[in-house]
């Protein structure tokens, strides 16, 4: 029971001080799931797999490490945890919304959160750089950091691609796990 309430505690966090959807969510939670013992790679395969499932990233990294972590009842516990507090949020919210609607504060509150929320996004971006194209097998064993050429490609490849043509999101992504299956 200690640990479904630890896990509990832990995404109910994540999911009250993350705000900017999943993505902005994803240093917290891999901060917050080391002490679970995740490592830097596991948690890189964690997102992918949220990624490909249907639903938020932050609802899906929480089910599948409560679920890696106490089966069921963990994946349970931790989803009611991150989600609860956007549940909470949206319903205080809604309430009031309309007697603030045109607030020079909660204006000037977004205004000072968008930039806090683009910050939180490129530490994703930075976080998946150093777990996509550094190879970190090879810092585990003492080389420093190695760059991997191949996922550097892909990575390229798949910027000009959604630049350049109308491939979708899940085209690409699909496209780069093949890619990826064939030559990595």
């Amino acid at each position: 029971m200690n640990l479904l309430i630890t896990l509990f505690l832990t995404f109910f966090k994540i999911g009250m001080f993350s705000y900017g959807g999943g993505y902005v969510m994803l240093p917290m939670i891999y901060q917050e799931l080391e002490k679970f013992g995740l490592s830097m790679q596991e948690f890189s395969d964690v997102v992918a797999i949220s990624q490909m499932t249907p639903g938020p990233i932050a609802v899906n990294a929480a089910t599948y490490i409560g679920y890696k972590s106490a089966g069921f009842a963990g994946a349970a516990f931790a989803t009611l945890g991150v989600s609860l507090p956007s549940f909470i949020l949206i319903l205080i919210i809604a309430s009031v919304i309309v007697k603030f609607k045109s607030s020079s504060v909660i204006d000037s509150a977004f205004k000072g959160i968008r930039p806090a929320t683009v910050g939180m996004i490129a530490s994703a971006v930075v976080f998946f750089a150093n777990t996509s194209i550094i190879d970190m097998s090879l810092i585990e064993q003492g080389f420093g950091k190695i760059f991997n050429i191949g996922p550097i490609i892909i990575f390229a490849l798949t910027i000009a691609a959604s630049k350049l043509t109308k491939l979708g999101p899940i085209t690409l992504t699909l496209i780069g796990g093949i890619l990826g299956a064939i030559f990595l």
